[in-house]
């Protein structure tokens, strides 16, 4: 049994008092409802690990660590100065991507409170590091994958120290996924080649379901190397490894040139070259190569599109993710009590929250969720975490709403009611609604979301009603659902 709760103010003599005003299309002002799951994709470019040592110019910017600083609306790659500005105002101008550098002098860090911390981002890009990582850097990467994270690496062939500091771009890789604190047990199903191929066009295997050979930004068919090297998969290790682009002559587990493979949560590439991701122009003194735009590949279309995949835009491209699923999907209703009639299990929720009081009405059963209604300032929640498989191209959240006031505006939202995602450090990753007491209305009406973005990923759902310090609102949630398939 639940304990007692508070009473609360229902909608009584102050809405009769205005001749029921609050009924029909006056409620509707507002309808609350969002189109979307947020589409806004974090992307974190690293520049603190020698990424300009030599003729390198791997930046999307200049301004670091917030490009915009440079031009806050690019249409051209010279708008933004960097040989991987191309890649970065590609993003920008789509307005679904928010991009950030982390600048020289920075370290990697995860739960952290710096704005450059990675538990403000979807994706990390490494782009040819240049300096060992240290150990806590290693641990946040690590971590950052697991919690659900993308992480995209390029290496150069081997003997490209730009710095030399007696390391280069392959022994720094290798050396992340072997010698690190949270799994050096070849967590992600590869390993780096020590190899320097000086000319080829690695070509895409044929897989038309493939996100990242057939995504939003293009088709995928060949790809360059201009002195690059490959990687060895290991499936036997993980058996999400996956390669999309191989080195003429080889296929399978050996010679591939550019790999997709998950990790806990978390999705991860691998690009054997960075000079496909070079747009030829950048700061001045580089000597530059236009892979990008190089007509006999389609490198664009590949450095985008497993950008959309890393940020969790896309279905499965390696069979993994979601926590190590196998990148399958079978259809399901993923939410646990989903409908509160076990009272106060597998949500977690404020005192009371989880009811079957007879205050409110269930939708159903006799258990529901109310948040707020006390007519006094009040913030109410009520959260689930879930994993959402990556193999799962429909996730859909649903959830019926009730919401009744005793507030009198029409145009006014004192009370309010957010429906967000976050990520396991609680870091908010989108608001899918924001609902008040503008949208009381008589009954319940069924929310729907599309949560297809977030496949691959454990993100918590959370409900947040908060309700100012004179009339009560009431949020009234029950028959919840998150349906994949």
């Amino acid at each position: 049994m639940l304990g007692s709760r508070r009473s609360r103010r229902r909608l009584t003599t102050a809405l009769a008092g205005f001749g029921l005003l609050l009924t029909g299309a006056a409620v509707q002002v507002g309808s609350g409802t969002a189109a979307h799951a947020a589409t806004t994709h974090r992307v974190l470019f690293d520049n603190a690990h020698a990424e300009t040592a030599g003729n390198a110019d791997w930046i999307i910017s200049t301004s670091q660590p917030d490009p915009l600083g440079q031009n806050s609306s690019p249409s051209a790659e010279t708008d933004w100065t960097g040989a991987l500005s191309s890649w970065g105002v590609a993003l920008q101008k789509t307005g679904d991507y928010s991009l950030k550098t982390l600048p020289s002098g920075s370290s990697l860090s995860y739960g952290g409170s710096s704005s450059t911390d990675l538990s403000n981002f979807d994706t990390l890009v490494l782009p040819e590091p240049n300096t060992l990582f240290t150990s806590a850097e290693k641990t946040a990467i690590m971590n950052f994958v697991k919690n659900g994270g993308g992480l995209f690496m390029i290496s150069d062939h081997t003997g490209s120290d730009r710095n030399n500091d007696g390391y280069d771009s392959v022994q720094i890789l290798n050396d992340l996924m072997t010698n690190n604190s949270v799994d050096s047990t070849d967590p992600f199903g590869f390993s780096i080649d020590s190899l320097n191929i000086s000319s080829d066009h690695p070509a895409a295997i044929s897989d038309s379901t493939d996100p990242v050979l057939h995504g939003s930004f293009g088709t995928v068919t060949k790809s360059l190397i201009a002195n690059g090297t490959t990687a060895t998969l290991k499936p036997a290790d993980n058996s999400s490894v996956k390669g999309l682009l191989y080195r003429t002559g080889y296929s399978g587990n050996t010679g591939a040139f550019f790999l997709t493979s998950t990790f806990g949560s978390g999705r991860v590439a691998y690009w054997g070259d960075s000079s496909p991701i070079d747009d030829g122009t950048g700061q001045s003194g580089n000597t530059l190569y236009d892979g990008w735009n190089d007509s006999s590949a389609t490198n664009a279309a590949l450095a985008l599109n497993a950008t959309a995949w890393l940020a969790g835009s896309g279905t499965s491209s390696g069979g993994g993710g979601g926590g190590g699923g196998t990148g399958t999907c079978t259809a399901a209703q993923l939410l646990g009590n989903n409908g509160f009639e076990s009272g106060n299990s597998t949500w977690s929720a404020s005192s009371g929250v989880i009811t079957n009081s007879s205050g409110e009405a269930a939708r159903s059963g006799s258990y529901y969720a109310w948040l707020d209604g006390y007519g006094t300032a009040t913030t109410d929640t009520l959260s689930q975490s879930v994993t959402i498989p990556s193999g799962c191209s429909t996730a859909t959240l649903s959830f019926y709403l009730h919401v009744d006031t005793a507030e009198t505006s029409t145009s006014t939202a004192y009370d309010t009611l957010k429906v967000q995602v976050l990520n396991s450090s609680g870091t908010v990753l989108g608001t899918l609604a924001t609902y008040s007491n503008l949208n009381a209305a008589s009954g319940y009406t069924q929310r729907s979301f599309n949560l297809s973005s977030y496949a691959g990923q454990t993100v918590t759902l959370k409900f947040t009603g908060t309700e100012g310090s004179q009339y009560q609102t009431s949020f009234v949630v029950d028959d919840t659902a998150l349906n994949v398939s």
